[in-house]
């Protein structure tokens, strides 16, 4: 494998892009199956199925995307505000952007493809099967979906990690501290607040009080080493693999299916449209995630009671 060779978030390499978007003629590839049926056969064999997801799963469930026209808040984009120069030049600002986005997750609840993939992972372990969720969502609807193996490849918004001593932890308060409630309004007309720094949200570890900042990945940072050595662990084991909801052009996770498909692996992208890497799998099904999933993975006949 060689997930860590792109480890950082946003960064392309221009020719492996190329190589994802067209890594032979097109003219000479079948195109994938839709065949519902042949992939049920393939799923009710397999001993170690990886699933990949991303925004287009989250989006189902009403969770803004901020990717794409019309993805701002006030008059910024994600990539103008998820950054460490960003929250370096401007921490009040960040917060009230990720103060928003967690107040909005709030409101927000798992859809039927969330709740298909949670049942699928826990119905096939009690057949001695594993199911394991490599996300690039931050906002944790697998797990109130019911997921428990989950590798989240850029973090949690309900994470936050220490600047001066480095402690992470879950958060989940609401608001995360007194000064950002009633903050983070995303009309482009809203002033910034202008919270000063030390009412901020602040560790609580002993005798640290260092300013917190959420526990994500930020454009320009790498993700973290355990998780891919984890993400790479489960690919290479895995004897089926499903690319849900996901673009395939954040990197390195558009790498991820690709790379399980070289090998041989049955890989079933299941998307609204046609992706980059649509043309190496072996099945696309077509359509919003929360109706094609839930029949793909629900019980087979062949698995028994």
């Amino acid at each position: 494998m060689i997930v860590r060779q792109f480890t950082c978030r946003g960064v392309i390499n221009s020719y492996l892009c190329g190589r994802l978007r067209n890594p032979w003629d097109s003219r000479d590839m079948a195109r994938p199956s839709s065949d519902l049926a042949a992939f049920r056969e393939i799923f009710s064999k397999a001993k170690h199925v990886a699933i990949i997801t991303g925004a287009g799963v989250s989006a189902e469930s009403g969770v803004p995307t901020f990717r794409g026209a019309g993805g701002y808040w006030r008059k910024w984009q994600a990539q103008d505000l998820a950054t460490p120069g960003a929250f370096s030049q401007n921490p009040s600002r960040v917060w009230e952007f990720y103060h928003y986005r967690r107040e909005v997750m709030l409101t927000k609840s798992p859809n039927p493809a969330h709740l298909a993939i949670a049942e699928c992972e826990e119905r096939l372990s009690k057949q001695g099967r594993k199911v394991t969720v490599i996300t690039q969502n931050i906002d944790e609807l697998h797990r109130r979906a019911g997921s428990k193996n989950i590798l989240e490849i850029h973090g949690s918004l309900f994470k936050t990690r220490c600047m001066s001593c480095g402690h992470e932890s879950a958060n989940h308060k609401s608001p995360i501290c007194p000064a950002l409630e009633g903050k983070g309004a995303p009309d482009p007309k809203t002033s910034d607040a202008g919270i000063p720094v030390e009412h901020l949200p602040r560790c609580e570890q002993v005798r640290c009080h260092g300013l917190l900042r959420p526990a994500v990945v930020w454009f320009g940072e790498t993700l973290d080493s355990d998780i891919l050595t984890h993400v790479e662990q489960e690919l290479d084991n895995c004897d089926l693999c499903l690319v849900v909801g996901t673009s395939s052009i954040v990197y390195p996770a558009a790498m991820f299916a690709p790379q399980v498909a070289a090998r041989g692996v049955p890989v079933a992208e299941f998307n609204m449209e046609d992706t980059p890497a649509t043309m190496r799998f072996k099945f696309h099904f077509h359509g919003p995630c929360g109706t094609t999933l839930p029949p793909a993975l629900a019980h087979h006949e062949a698995e028994g009671n």
